[in-house]
Formats: C-alpha cells, structure tokens, sequence
C-alpha cells in the first residue's frame, strides 16, 4: 500500500478529521509562503518582514506598513486550488470536523469549507481602529488617502486589518476552539507547515487520536512522531486522497 492509498484508508476509518494547515496550503494558488526561497522573508525591503508585520511598526510607520501590506500580503486574484477543495469535500462528507489554518487568505472558504478557524485573523476583515467600525477587503482598499494609508469613512481614523501582527496575541476564543477541535479527532492531517512558528504549531500536542499525518515538502520537526509523512505537493496528494469517498 502506498502513501496515498494509507491515507484515502486512514480518511475512510475516521469520523473526526481535523485538519491544520499553513501557508504552503496556499503556495499553489500562487500566494507565496514565509520561510522558503521565494518565499516573503527573502525579498529585499528597507527592513526584515517580521519587523514591518509587527504591531509597533503597524503604529509608527504606517505608510511603509501598508505599502509592504497591500504589496505582499493581499492577491486579491487568488482562487482556491485542490487542497481547498479536497478538504471542503471532505467537510461535506461528514468527515471533517474542522480547519485549524495560519493562513489569513479566506481561500478555504471560498472553497467552500465552513467550519475554519483562523488563527491569524483573515485580511477579507478590517476595522476602524477607533469606532470599530468593519469593512470589507474592497471597501478598505476604496479607502486609502494619497499615502495608501485605508482610513475610516466614519471618524477618519485608520482601518487596521483584523489580522494577528507580530507582538500581538492570538485570538484566545478562537485558539480555544482549536484545541479543543484537534484534542477530539481520531485523525489529524498536518499540511502546508514548518511547524517552527508558535503558539500556533504547539496545538499538535493536544492531539490524542489514532493518526497523526504530516503533508509538507520540507522536513518539519515532527516528522518523527507523526505515523505517516508525505513530501509531496499537498493539493495532489489531498485530492487522491478524498477521491471515491
């Protein structure tokens, strides 16, 4: 039995299948990932990427914020791949309790998934730093004065994308209902993640069911631990995988 068939058996004995994914969930939508070669800590910018997503610099420098934002982070042209779709079949076969994601693109969604949680917040939300007033990708966009920086039509004040920056804390309601989602699964599936960046990769040890799967091109540092271990793309190996279900 290969990898794949594994897995397509493993999916068919399960009834609470979680699945907790990362950037390179996204890669083949053409969304780059974090840490890989081309991927956004690489590219040549004034300062490190983990400097201009952080919440000090969000504050003090929030021209620069939002051209490095709207540049790097947003692709509003994306669309949902095979990972997406597979994962949202899967839903809609009762099998798939939940999305754990890092990602904040909203292609899981458009995919058609429901129950996703997203550690990092989405960039489809958006609200005035102020009187908290929400507003769509779209409307933010609409809404940058002559320095790019998006400001409330209300009070004028600035929108701030309803993502988790560097120095801020996760959403703990939604952290929450992420450990308790994967502590309850009889099969975690692990895709798209390093696996380097916490609290979000700590989840994994909450994890008490019968098969742990990690999907990734690149080693991660739970490869050891995990029952199966897939170097391959992960909208191919997921789309075999939920076939004939």
């Amino acid at each position: 039995m290969n990898q794949i068939e594994q897995l397509n058996q493993w999916i068919r004995e399960s009834n609470r299948i979680v699945f907790f994914g990362g950037a390179g969930v996204s890669t083949e939508s053409h969304i780059p990932d974090f840490r890989s070669d081309n991927g956004l800590y690489k590219k040549k910018y004034p300062y490190p990427a983990e400097t201009m997503l952080s919440h000090t610099f969000f504050v003090n420098h929030p021209k620069e914020f939002f051209d490095f934002y709207f540049n790097q982070m947003i692709y509003e042209d994306a669309v949902p791949n095979k990972a997406h779709y597979a994962l949202s079949k899967l839903e809609q076969a009762g099998k798939l309790k939940a999305i754990v994601t890092q990602n904040i693109d909203g292609l899981h969604q458009k995919a058609g998934s429901l129950n996703v949680l997203e550690l990092h917040g989405s960039v489809l939300r958006n609200y005035c730093t102020r009187c908290g007033k929400f507003f769509t990708l779209e409307e933010t966009i609409k809404l940058r004065d002559q320095d790019g920086i998006p400001r409330c039509d209300v009070d004028g004040q600035i929108i701030k994308p309803d993502v988790v920056l560097y120095e801020e804390g996760l959403d703990q309601n939604i952290l929450y209902q992420a450990i308790d989602q994967i502590s309850k699964a009889d099969l975690l599936i692990v895709g798209g993640t390093s696996l380097v960046v916490y609290p979000a990769a700590g989840l994994i040890q909450y994890f008490r069911g019968k098969h742990l799967v990690l999907i990734n091109k690149e080693v991660t540092p739970m490869d050891a631990q995990a029952d199966l271990v897939i170097h391959e793309p992960i909208g191919e190996v997921l789309d075999q995988a939920v076939k004939n279900l």
